[in-house]
């Protein structure tokens, strides 16, 4: 059981992972080499932040309440339908928590940040010499 929680605990933390900007390799990118660029990557953030916020998309407090909500029913069922409630509610509540997980998962785009953040954050990329490519989580 206890090797089942680390394990959910490593999903959880991959289903939380914040997308980021990725930067196709462009003459900005080679002029200041890889760590600037993330510097520059962490102040746009900052700004986007700061400026419009994330509209309300916090993918990763939505993914733990999803998560909890599904433990805590599982864990009702489960201790209903068992003979040992003790049992019966850790082995629904594992389960349930599973699944909220592995649904954050299975449908990346739930974890994408608000559009208006995201094109905030590559418009000042953009007036600083980088080509974003995508978002991914990291």
């Amino acid at each position: 059981m206890r090797w089942f929680a680390l394990g959910l605990a490593s999903l959880a933390a991959l289903a939380c992972a914040t997308p980021r900007p990725v930067l196709y390799p462009n003459a900005a990118l080679e002029r200041v080499g890889r760590e600037q660029a993330q510097r520059d990557i962490d102040a746009c953030l900052a700004l986007a932040e700061r400026d419009v916020g994330h509209g309300g998309n916090r993918s990763g407090e939505r993914v733990a309440a999803r998560t909890a909500t599904g433990a805590a029913t599982g864990a009702a069922v489960g201790a209903a339908a068992s003979r040992s409630a003790a049992r019966g509610a850790a082995g629904g509540a594992a389960g349930a928590a599973t699944h909220g997980i592995l649904s954050s998962l299975l449908h990346p785009r739930r974890n994408q940040p608000d559009p208006v953040f995201r094109n905030y954050v590559d418009r000042c990329l953009h007036e600083r010499g980088y080509d974003v490519i995508g978002w991914r989580a990291k």
